[in-house]
């Protein structure tokens, strides 16, 4: 388990084994996430939106929806 200090600034600074093991570089967005007990913080890389593909499991009928919709305002 690692550990951080908070500052007066409410920031904290990720553990560099931890930011090593996640591929997180300055820039890197993170979401907090409360769960009502505990705070995690998760971040936005390539890997984490490319391991979210498929959850929604709308078999493509998500996008055919969408391809429409921009269709028809297309010819508006």
């Amino acid at each position: 388990m690692e550990n951080s200090i908070v500052t007066t600034k409410g920031q904290v600074v990720i553990p560099a084994k931890l930011r090593k093991k996640y591929d997180i570089k300055p820039g890197t967005k993170v979401h907090f996430y409360d769960d009502g007990n505990e705070i995690k913080i998760v971040p936005i890389t390539k890997d984490s939106i490319r391991s979210s593909f498929g959850v929604f499991k709308s078999k493509g009928k998500l996008l055919k929806a969408l391809v429409e919709e921009k269709k028809s305002e297309r010819e508006l």
